[in-house]
């Protein structure tokens, strides 16, 4: 499979790599070392020592700011230059660094950047409201290991009316599929908006809102931006009453592949006014809300897109898929992404 590498992926959330901690994973199936210094600074090299090939996942942090083999010793630094050879005369031979990968901090994650171009922070997707002070209120940072491709879960996410039915009573009903679609686009992202007027509340944002049933407005818009983060600013309003009276969430989804068929996904969510109807800010009913959403993904995302990933294995490959009308989304990010794709392999 075909990635776009100059450009930024989510490795994981910062809460899950402490000071001192190495952790090995796989992106765009390149094996890649992660560990954070006690100076707190995090740096990424690839998972393999020059010597005899060892992971150096295995190895562990020393001096404060290097990352010892756990095979013979051999140390790197962030720049993937071999400082230290234990053993004989201690000389280090030329050609003995591994290669090291940028990384930057924001948004209360670690990005990673793939690619051989210069790496430019400013072009990270702006998530702020996961930010220290943003005042949003934000649930658990969680994340799966998915056993599909990033590609499919961007599919998901990018046609909503699926929540219909594969959550139906939870996060939509019979009576949120007749949407009204509104769609726009940029040469980065994609945005498809469903708005719903007068229909049943959803299991989900009765939770958030006023726990009594009562018919709303309910409103789904989804963002792509390139490579592969998504935010969904999702929600419910009296019948007639404008959004900014109602309450929802804005998901916050970042893809990121391990090989072809895997993936890591990262999300969180924010609250939106959350005091909108003058209820002070619930710690359980938050938990509740992180465990559904979880439970959504596992249990009935994961399971049914696991089960698309082995499907699409086993096709004729000559075989295409029906598009359909709410496919809008979906359509048009896949074209500018394989857009960027061709430029990204073009000649210079």
């Amino acid at each position: 499979m075909q990635y776009l590498r100059n450009t930024w992926y989510v490795a994981m959330w910062s809460q899950d790599l402490q000071p001192g901690q190495v952790v090995g994973r796989t992106y765009l199936n390149e094996p890649v070392v992660l560990y954070r210094g006690t100076d707190g600074v995090v740096a990424a090299l690839a998972d393999r020592c020059v010597h005899r090939f060892a992971p150096l996942s295995l190895g562990k942090v020393v001096e404060g700011c290097r990352i010892a083999c756990g095979y013979h010793g051999l140390q790197f630094d962030a720049s993937g230059a071999c400082v230290k050879n234990p053993h004989g005369h201690q000389r280090i031979p030329p050609a003995s660094s591994v290669r090291s990968y940028p990384v930057v901090e924001r948004h209360s994650a670690i990005w990673i950047w793939m690619g051989d171009q210069a790496a430019d922070p400013s072009v990270i997707p702006d998530f702020g409201m996961l930010d220290e002070g943003s005042g949003h209120e934000v649930s658990r940072r969680d994340w799966l290991r998915m056993d599909a491709s990033h590609e499919l879960i961007v599919d998901n996410l990018m046609d909503l009316s699926h929540t219909a039915f594969l959550h139906e009573g939870i996060l939509g009903n019979a009576e949120t599929v007749p949407s009204e679609i509104t769609f726009e686009s940029t040469p980065t992202s994609v945005k498809v908006g469903r708005n719903a007027p007068d229909v049943p509340i959803p299991g989900f944002f009765d939770l958030m809102y006023r726990r009594d049933g009562r018919r709303v407005n309910y409103w789904a818009d989804i963002r792509w931006m390139v490579p592969a983060c998504l935010i969904n600013d999702t929600g419910v309003t009296d019948v007639g009453a404008p959004r900014s009276s109602g309450t929802g969430i804005y998901g916050m989804h970042f893809l990121t592949p391990e090989t072809d068929t895997t993936c890591w996904y990262h999300f969180a969510a924010a609250r939106q006014n959350p005091i909108a109807w003058g209820e002070p800010v619930d710690t359980e009913i938050r938990e509740k809300i992180a465990e559904l959403r979880r439970y959504a993904f596992e249990e009935q995302d994961q399971v049914m897109i696991r089960a698309q990933q082995q499907s699409i294995l086993s096709a004729d490959p000559a075989q295409k898929p029906v598009i359909l009308e709410n496919d809008i989304g979906v359509e048009r990010y896949k074209r500018i992404l394989q857009g960027l794709m061709r430029a990204e392999r073009a000649p210079a």
